[in-house]
C-alpha cells in the first residue's frame, strides 16, 4: 500500500478485506495455505533486520495464516505465536525510548503507532484462534472419554497452556507504558484497550480455567485487566462485559468475585463494585425467571463478593432489594446471603452507630419474613444464615426469642431440608446462647420470680422516696389557700380585743426576713399585714413594688410568693459550698445510687424473662424434635439425635425423653443412623466427667443406671444392643466392669435398685463378651439365689436373664463336632433354681411368675435333661397344692377357690397355672429348637465319618476315577440329608402330637384343670387367675395340632367375650404365635383377631396392632379387605396406637407394592357409610396411606381406578371421599389423560361442589407444576369440561325443582333393604375398581349372593357361682364355628366367585 495510510482496527477481521476509504490500510491479498510457510519465513527475517516495524510490510502473512488457521499444521501455528511474541516484546522494550523521544517526527509516530496496533490486533487474533481451538478439543475428549490419548499430545494445546501466562504478562507490560504519546497526547482509543481486554475475556471463557493449574494466568488476567482499569478507563466497559459473561457462563462468578473483590482493594478500583451490582440490581426479576444460567451465575457473584468484601456490597445493598420481590429463588437467596456477610462482618459489636443499628435491625427482619419464604430453598438457606449468625454471636439478644420462634415453627415444615437446618439453627442456639449452661425451666422460674418481686420491691420504694421530696413550688401550693384567707381578712376591720403591734422595720431587707419568719412559723396573717404596711412604707422598692395596682390582695400574695420562694432558693444556694456534708447532696447521690441500683435490677429480670422464655421455647422444640426421629430422611434422624446430644449437656429435663426414643433406632437398617445412635450413646455415658478411672467408672455406670429406672423391655433390649458393641469394642473399661462386680456383691454400698441394674448391666455386657458372666457364674448363683431371695424375686430374675447369655453366644463354633454349651443336671445352678421356685411356690409375691418364668427358661437353655428338672420342679410344686387343698377350710373367704368341701388360695393355683404354662411353652422350644439341632449336628458327623472312610477306601482301590464318584456320592449325600432333615422334624412332631399330651405324661394331669377354669370364668372369677390361665391355654394349645384344634372355639370365644383387658391381651398373643405354628388352623379365625382392633380398650387394641404387625409381615396372615381395620388405628384417640399403625404401614410400604395393591379395598371398605369412620378421619388415614404412593405408573392407574369407581358407589359421601383421594395424587401428563379419558364415569357427580372442589385443586395445581404449553391445554380444556358439566348439573337441578314444585331426593342416599353390612366381612371385593357391567346385571349378581346367616346366639354368665357347668360354659356352638379351610381353597373359592 503507497502513501500514507493508517491501521484502524476493525470490529470483524472480514473488514480489513473491505476498502473503508482513503488511508485506511486494506488487506490486499489472503495467501493461500501452501503460501503461508515461505511468508513466514520473509516475515522472520524482515523483523530480524527492522524490528517492530516489519510488519508494516508484512501484515497480510500473519493475516492470511488467522484466515486459514485451522488448515495450518501445528508448528506453523506454534512458531508463529512464539515469533509474534518476540515481535511484541521487543516493541515493548523500544516503546519507552519512543516515548521520550520528543523530536520524533509524525511520521514516525504514524508508523510506531501503526506498528503497534497491528502487532497487538495480530498477537490478539491469535490468542483468540488458540483459545476456540483448545475449547473444542476440550469438548471432543468429554466426547470421546478415555480413547486416543497418543494423538492428544499432539495437538497445540500443550504449548498454549505455556505460553498464555508469559503472553499476558507481556500484554501487561505494553499497557502499563505512557501509550498516550503515541496518540498525540490524547486518550488511548477505546478500540485498542478492548483489543486486549477481549483477549483476557476470551481465556475466561474456558470452562477448565477455574482449575488449580491455571491459578497463575487466572492472576495474570486480573492484573491486566487491572492495568486498564487504572490507566485506560475501561470501568464502563467492564462491568457490561462482567454483567453479560456472568449471564452466559457459570463458572466465571466466582473467578469475577475474586478479580472485583481485589481490584477494589489492591487497585482501588472500588467504584466498579456499584456499577456492576448496579447492572445487576437492573435487571428484570420476571426477565431473569426464564434465564436459569443467568441467575445462577448473578447469585453466586453476589454471595462470593458480599464475603470477600462486605462493607462495599453494604454500600450498594440497596440496588438489589427489588429482587427480594422476584420470582427466582437463587437471587432471593443470593441477597439474603450478602445481607448476612454484612451482618456477619460490618454490622457486628455494641458499638455500633444509630444509623448503623437501624440498617442492621432491618436486614434482620428481612432474613426473619424470609424464614417463612413460599419456595423451600429460601427457608432453608435462610435457616442456614441463621445459623452461622448465631455461631459467630452476632445476632442482638432483642432477636432471640422472634428467631427461636420461627426456627421451632419450621420443625413443621413439609420440606425435610428445612426441618432439617431448623434442627441445626436450634443446636447452635443452644450451643451458644448467652443464658445459663442449664435450661431447665423449672430451675429458672424460681430465681425469675424472686428477682421480679425484688424489683416491685425496689420500685415501689422509689415512689415513696420520691413522694418524701417536696419542692418549694408545693409547699407553696400547698400553703397558698390559708395565705389567701388571711390576706382577705386583712380588708375586714380588727375585731375587739385584737391589736396591730407590728411596725415595718427600717430597711427592706430587714423587713423581708421579718415577712419570711412569720411564713415559716405560719403566721399567715401577721406576715400578710406586714406585707401591706411595706408596701405603703416602701412604694416602688423591690420587692414591694406594684402597690399602685388596683387588685391589692393580687399584689401582696405576689409578694408573699416571691420573698417565700427566694428564701428557699437562698438556703439552697447557701448550702452549696458545703455540698460534701450537706443531707441533701447526701440524698442526691443516694437517689442516684438507687437509680443505678433499679437499673440493674431491671436488666436482670429482663435477662431472666428471656432465658426462661427461651428455655420454653427449647422444650417446645424437644417435643417436636422426639416425633421426627422415625422419619424416612436419614439425615433429618441424624440431625434430631445429634441435637439430643446438645440439648442433654444443657440439662434441659425432656432431653431424656429424646434419648430413650433413639434407642430403636439402634435396629435401624440404615447405617448413619445406626451409627449416630451410637456416637449419642457414646458421648453422653462413654465419656464421664472424673479425675480417677474409678469416679469416670462410678458416672459411667450411674448414668446407665438411671436409663433403666422405670425402662420398658424394648428399651432394655436397644440398651443391650448398645452396650454389646461397646463391649465387642473395647470401649468399656474394666474398671466399669469391676464396679459392677463389687455393686452386685454389695461389697460397694448400693441401693436394691442399683444392684439389680448392676446385673442387667452385667448381662449386657455380656452378650458381647460371655466370659464376663462365665467366669464368675459362681459368684452369680451364690449372691444372687441365696436364701435371701425371696426377699428380692427381681434381682433373681436379672440374674437368671444374665446367666442366659452363655446360652446365647454369638460367636461361630469353631467345627461341627463341638457341642453346645450345657451345665450337668447336678450342677449346683439347677439346685438353687428349683429350690427357689419350690419355696416361692406356696407363698404371695407378685414378683414369683416372672422370676419362675426366667429360671424354667434358663434351665431349659443351659441344663442337661431340663424335662426331668422341671418335672420335678411341678411334682414339687403340684405337691404343695395337694396339701394345701387337703386341708380342711370351712370358711370360704373371698381370696380362695372353693370346691366342694376344701378350697385352694387364688395365688397358689395362679401359680400353678403358669408354672404349668412355662414348662410347656419351654419344652415344645425345647424339643423344636434344641433337641432338632443337636440331632442334626450328630447326624452331620455321622455322616462326616462315614464319607472320610468311603473316600479312603475307594481312593485305595480306584483312584483314577475319584472324581466322578466323589460328585454323585456328594448329590446322594445331599438327598440322604434332606430326607434326614424330614425324618428328623417328623419325628420332633410327633413326639409333640402323641406323647407330652399323653396320659402317661405330667402335662395331662393338668390339661382338665386349665380347661376348667377357661370354662368357668364364673366359678373362677379372679382377674390375674383368668388371665393366666388364658395364657397358659395358649401355651399348651402350641404343644399339639390336634389339641390345638379341638380347643380354639373356647380360645376365640374367650378372647372376643371375655370381660378382662387382659385375659383378651393374653390370648390375642397367643393367637398370634398359634397362627405361626399352626396357620391352616388358625386361617378362618383370622376375623376374629382383626375384630379386636375395635376393642374399647386401649391395650388390647395396641397388643392386637403389635401381633397383627408381625403376622402380616411375615406373611402368616392374608392381607386384603381387612386391613383397612389396621388403617382405622391411624385415627386412634392413643398416640401409642397411632404409632403402631404408621409403623405398620411404614414397614408394609417396603414390601413392593403392598399398600399400592391395597389402597382400593381400604377405599372400598372405609368410605362405606356402614363402616362408621367419620370425613375428617378419613381424609386423615388418606393422606398418610398416599404419601406411600410415588411411582408413576401406581399414579395412573390409581386415577383411572378412582374415576371408575365413581360408577359404582352409592351416596354423596363415597363422592366426596373418592374425589378428595384424586387431589392426594401427584398426577403427571399420563394421569391426566386417564382422567379425561374417564371424565363420563364422574361428570354427573361434579353439581356437588365439594366434588367439583376437588377437582379444581388437581387441575389447578397441575397447571402450575406444568411447564409445557400442550399439557397445560389440555389442563385447561378438562377444566372447562368440568365447569360446564358443574353449572349444567346446577342448572338441571333447579330446573327439576321448578317443574315439580318440591325438593329434588338426593341422588345418593337410595335405601338398601336388609345389607347391612358386618364391620368386618371377609369377602374382598375386587371387582369395585374395574369398570363395572351393566346395571342390571350387577343388580341380578347382587339378588343371588348368599342368604343371610344365622345369628349366634352364645352364653356366657359369671355372676352365677351355683349355675350348672353347661350354663358356665363359654364355647361357641357347633354351627357357629368357621368352616376350616386352607387358604389356597379360600383364594381360589374367591377368584371363582
Amino acid at each position: 500500500m503507497e502513501g500514507a495510510w493508517e491501521f484502524f482496527l476493525p470490529l470483524t477481521r472480514a473488514d480489513l478485506l473491505r476498502d473503508g476509504g482513503p488511508g485506511r490500510y486494506v488487506v490486499e491479498e489472503v495467501l493461500s495455505a501452501r503460501e503461508l510457510p515461505q511468508a513466514f519465513t520473509a516475515f522472520r527475517t524482515a523483523f530480524r533486520t527492522q524490528g517492530p516495524l516489519a510488519v508494516l510490510q508484512h501484515f497480510d502473512s500473519i493475516y492470511s495464516l488467522l484466515h486459514h488457521f485451522r488448515a495450518v499444521g501445528t508448528d506453523l501455528k506454534e512458531d508463529t505465536l512464539e515469533l509474534m511474541m518476540q515481535v511484541v516484546s521487543r516493541l515493548s522494550n523500544e516503546l519507552p525510548a519512543i516515548l521520550n523521544d520528543s523530536g520524533l517526527s509524525h511520521a514516525d509516530r504514524a508508523a510506531h503507532l501503526n506498528a503497534l496496533k497491528m502487532n497487538c490486533y495480530l498477537l490478539c487474533g491469535l490468542v483468540d484462534a488458540f483459545e476456540m481451538e483448545t475449547c473444542k478439543s476440550g469438548s471432543l475428549k468429554a466426547d470421546h472419554g478415555g480413547k486416543n490419548k497418543k494423538n492428544r499430545t499432539q495437538t497445540s494445546g500443550s504449548l498454549w497452556d505455556e505460553e498464555r501466562e508469559p503472553l499476558l504478562h507481556l500484554l501487561t507490560q505494553v499497557l502499563q507504558l505512557d501509550l498516550r504519546q503515541l496518540w498525540g497526547g490524547m486518550a488511548v482509543e477505546e478500540e485498542f484497550v478492548s483489543l486486549v481486554t477481549g483477549s483476557c475475556y476470551r481465556i475466561l471463557e474456558s470452562p477448565s480455567i477455574g482449575l488449580q493449574k491455571y491459578r497463575a494466568t487466572r492472576e495474570a488476567v486480573t492484573h491486566l485487566l487491572a492495568t486498564a482499569l487504572v490507566h485506560y478507563g475501561h470501568m464502563f466497559s467492564a462491568s457490561l462485559k462482567i454483567t453479560q459473561m456472568l449471564q452466559h457462563f457459570e463458572h466465571v462468578a466466582p473467578l469475577f468475585a475474586q478479580a472485583v473483590s481485589l481490584w477494589a482493594t489492591e487497585y482501588g478500583v472500588s467504584s466498579l463494585v456499584g456499577e456492576i451490582l448496579r447492572e445487576i440490581g437492573q435487571k428484570c426479576p420476571q426477565d431473569l425467571t426464564h434465564d436459569a444460567s443467568g441467575i445462577k451465575g448473578y447469585a453466586v457473584f453476589i454471595t462470593e463478593l458480599a464475603e470477600q468484601i462486605p462493607a462495599l456490597v453494604l454500600s450498594n445493598m440497596s440496588v438489589l432489594l427489588r429482587h427480594l420481590d422476584g420470582e427466582s429463588h437463587m437471587m432471593r437467596n443470593a441477597v439474603l446471603a450478602a445481607m448476612a456477610e454484612v451482618l456477619m462482618q460490618v454490622l457486628n459489636g455494641d458499638q455500633l452507630e444509630e444509623a448503623a443499628r437501624g440498617t442492621r435491625d432491618q436486614f434482620l427482619n428481612m432474613l426473619q419474613a424470609h424464614i417463612c419464604d413460599v419456595n423451600s430453598f429460601v427457608r432453608s438457606r435462610v435457616l442456614q444464615l441463621f445459623t452461622r449468625i448465631v455461631q459467630c454471636k452476632v445476632l442482638p439478644l432483642s432477636q432471640f426469642q422472634s428467631v427461636v420462634s420461627l426456627a421451632v415453627g419450621r420443625l413443621q415444615d413439609k420440606t425435610m431440608v428445612v426441618v432439617k437446618n431448623a434442627i441445626q439453627l436450634l443446636a447452635a442456639f443452644l450451643s451458644n446462647n448467652p443464658f445459663s449452661c442449664k435450661l431447665s425451666c423449672a430451675d429458672l422460674a424460681e430465681p425469675l420470680k424472686k428477682e421480679v418481686q425484688k424489683l416491685q420491691e425496689m420500685r415501689d420504694c422509689g415512689r415513696s422516696r420520691i413522694a418524701s421530696v417536696v419542692t418549694p413550688e408545693e409547699e407553696w401550693e400547698a400553703m397558698l389557700p390559708e395565705v389567701r384567707a388571711a390576706t382577705q381578712e386583712l380588708f375586714q376591720p380588727l375585731q375587739e380585743g385584737e391589736e396591730d403591734v407590728l411596725e415595718v422595720e427600717e430597711t427592706v431587707e430587714s423587713t423581708s426576713e421579718q415577712i419570711t419568719r412569720l411564713l415559716r412559723k405560719l403566721n399567715y396573717k401577721s406576715a400578710a399585714r406586714l406585707t401591706q404596711k411595706a408596701l405603703c412604707h416602701f412604694q416602688g422598692k423591690e420587692p414591694f413594688c406594684g402597690a399602685m395596682e388596683e387588685n391589692e390582695e393580687a399584689a401582696i400574695l405576689g409578694i408573699l410568693k416571691r420573698l417565700f420562694l427566694g428564701s428557699c432558693s437562698g438556703e439552697t444556694s447557701k448550702d452549696l459550698p458545703h455540698g460534701n456534708s450537706s443531707p441533701k447532696t447526701e440524698e442526691v447521690v443516694q437517689e442516684e445510687q438507687s437509680q443505678t441500683e433499679l437499673a440493674k435490677q431491671e436488666m436482670l429480670v429482663q435477662y431472666l424473662k428471656d432465658a426462661y422464655n427461651f428455655s420454653v421455647k427449647i422444650a417446645e422444640a424437644v417435643s417436636l424434635i422426639s416425633k421426627l426421629m422415625y422419619e424416612n430422611c436419614v439425615s433429618v434422624v441424624q440431625e434430631a439425635i445429634e441435637f439430643f446430644v446438645t440439648v442433654s449437656k444443657f440439662g434441659v429435663p425432656q432431653a431424656l425423653l429424646g434419648v430413650r426414643r433413639m434407642l430403636p433406632l439402634i435396629w435401624s437398617k440404615e447405617a448413619g443412623v445406626k451409627e449416630a445412635v451410637l456416637n449419642a450413646y457414646r458421648q453422653l455415658y462413654l465419656t464421664p466427667s472424673g479425675d480417677s478411672e474409678r469416679a469416670r467408672a462410678q458416672g459411667l455406670v450411674h448414668s446407665l443406671s438411671l436409663v433403666m429406672v422405670d425402662a420398658s423391655l424394648g428399651t432394655i433390649q436397644c440398651l443391650e444392643e448398645i452396650i454389646s458393641e461397646f463391649v465387642q469394642k473395647d470401649e468399656i473399661k474394666p474398671a466399669v466392669v469391676q464396679l459392677l462386680w463389687e455393686r452386685f456383691t454389695e461389697k460397694s454400698q448400693c441401693s436394691s435398685l442399683e444392684r439389680r441394674a448392676a446385673v442387667m448391666l452385667l448381662g449386657m455386657m455380656a452378650r458381647g463378651k460371655p466370659e464376663i458372666i462365665g467366669s464368675n457364674l459362681d459368684v452369680l448363683v451364690t449372691a444372687g439365689l441365696s436364701e435371701k431371695v425371696s426377699e428380692d424375686y427381681r434381682l433373681a430374675q436379672e440374674v437368671c436373664n444374665a446367666i442366659s447369655k452363655l446360652a446365647r453366644t454369638t460367636k461361630p463354633a469353631q467345627g461341627k463336632d463341638n457341642a453346645p454349651f450345657r451345665l450337668p443336671q447336678d450342677h449346683v445352678l439347677f439346685g438353687r433354681l428349683s429350690e427357689t421356685v419350690s419355696k416361692g411356690f406356696a407363698q404371695p409375691s407378685s414378683h414369683w411368675i416372672p422370676f419362675m418364668e426366667a429360671a424354667v427358661m434358663l434351665i431349659y437353655q443351659l441344663a442337661e435333661g431340663a424335662d426331668e428338672i422341671c418335672a420335678h420342679i411341678l411334682q414339687v410344686c403340684s405337691q404343695q397344692a395337694l396339701e394345701k387343698l387337703q386341708e380342711d377350710d370351712p370358711g370360704g373367704s373371698p381370696s380362695r377357690v372353693s370346691h366342694g368341701a376344701s378350697s385352694l388360695p387364688t395365688f397358689l393355683l395362679m401359680h400353678l397355672m403358669s408354672l404349668v404354662g412355662q414348662v410347656a411353652l419351654q419344652q415344645v422350644a425345647y424339643l423344636e429348637v434344641s433337641v432338632s439341632a443337636e440331632l442334626r449336628r450328630r447326624r452331620i458327623l455321622r455322616e462326616e465319618e462315614k464319607t472320610k472312610k468311603h473316600s479312603n477306601s475307594s481312593t485305595k482301590k480306584q483312584r483314577p476315577r475319584s472324581t466322578g464318584n466323589e460328585t454323585t456320592m456328594e448329590e446322594e449325600l445331599g438327598l440322604v440329608g434332606a430326607s434326614a432333615d424330614d425324618t428328623e422334624a417328623e419325628l420332633i412332631r410327633s413326639i409333640c402330637e402323641t406323647e407330652l399330651l399323653d396320659e402317661k405324661h405330667l402335662f395331662s394331669a393338668f390339661v382338665p384343670l386349665v380347661l376348667k377354669i377357661c370354662n368357668n370364668p364364673g366359678l373362677y372369677s379372679d382377674p390375674a387367675l383368668s388371665a393366666a390361665a388364658a395364657l397358659t391355654l395358649g401355651k399348651v394349645c402350641m404343644i399339639s395340632s390336634e389339641f390345638c384344634n379341638s380347643q380354639l372355639r373356647l380360645l376365640f370365644t374367650m378372647m372376643e367375650k371375655s370381660a378382662l383387658p387382659a385375659v383378651r391381651s393374653n390370648l390375642i398373643i397367643a393367637a398370634g404365635d398359634l397362627a405361626i405354628r399352626f396357620p391352616n388352623l388358625v386361617e378362618p379365625w383370622t376375623s376374629h383377631l382383626y375384630a379386636r382392633l375395635r376393642d374399647p380398650c386401649p391395650s388390647v387394641r395396641q397388643t392386637t396392632g403389635l401381633v397383627l404387625t408381625h403376622l402380616i409381615l411375615k406373611d402368616m396372615v392374608k392381607v386384603k379387605g381387612q386391613v383397612s381395620e389396621m388403617a382405622t388405628l391411624l385415627v386412634d384417640p392413643e398416640e401409642a396406637i397411632m404409632g403402631v399403625a404408621q409403623n405398620f404401614f411404614s414397614e408394609l410400604s417396603n414390601k413392593g407394592n403392598a399398600i399400592y395393591n391395597l389402597l382400593p379395598d381400604i377405599i372400598s371398605h372405609l368410605s362405606d357409610p356402614d363402616c362408621g369412620i367419620e370425613e375428617e378421619s378419613f381424609h386423615t388415614i388418606m393422606r398418610h396411606l398416599f404419601s406411600y404412593i410415588t411411582k408413576d405408573k401406581q399414579t395412573e392407574s390409581l386415577v383411572e381406578k378412582l374415576c371408575q369407581r365413581f360408577r359404582t358407589v352409592r351416596t354423596e359421601r363415597q363422592y366426596r371421599d373418592l374425589s378428595f383421594c384424586l387431589t392426594l395424587l401427584p398426577i403427571s401428563e399420563r394421569g391426566l389423560r386417564k382422567m379425561q379419558d374417564n371424565f363420563d364415569c364422574f361428570a354427573d357427580k361434579l353439581q356437588d361442589p365439594a366434588v367439583y372442589s376437588c377437582f379444581q385443586t388437581v387441575l389447578t395445581r397441575f397447571r402450575r407444576a406444568s411447564s409445557k404449553p400442550e399439557t397445560k391445554a389440555l389442563a385447561e380444556e378438562l377444566e372447562q369440561k368440568v365447569s360446564a358439566s358443574h353449572k349444567r348439573g346446577l342448572d338441571s337441578a333447579e330446573t327439576c325443582q321448578e317443574d315439580s314444585g318440591t325438593q329434588m331426593p338426593e341422588p345418593a342416599k337410595r335405601k338398601t333393604t336388609g345389607s347391612h353390612r358386618q364391620p368386618l366381612s371377609t369377602a374382598n371385593r375386587d371387582e369395585d375398581f374395574v369398570t363395572p357391567p351393566p346395571r342390571t346385571l350387577r343388580n341380578h349378581k347382587r339378588s343371588q349372593k348368599r342368604p343371610p346367616a344365622k345369628k349366634a346366639v352364645i352364653t356366657f354368665s359369671s355372676d352365677e357361682e351355683n349355675s350348672s357347668e353347661d350354663e358356665l360354659s363359654a364355647e361357641l356352638r357347633e354351627e357357629e364355628t368357621p368352616t376350616q379351610t386352607t387358604p389356597i381353597t379360600r383364594s381360589s373359592a374367591r377368584r371363582l366367585r
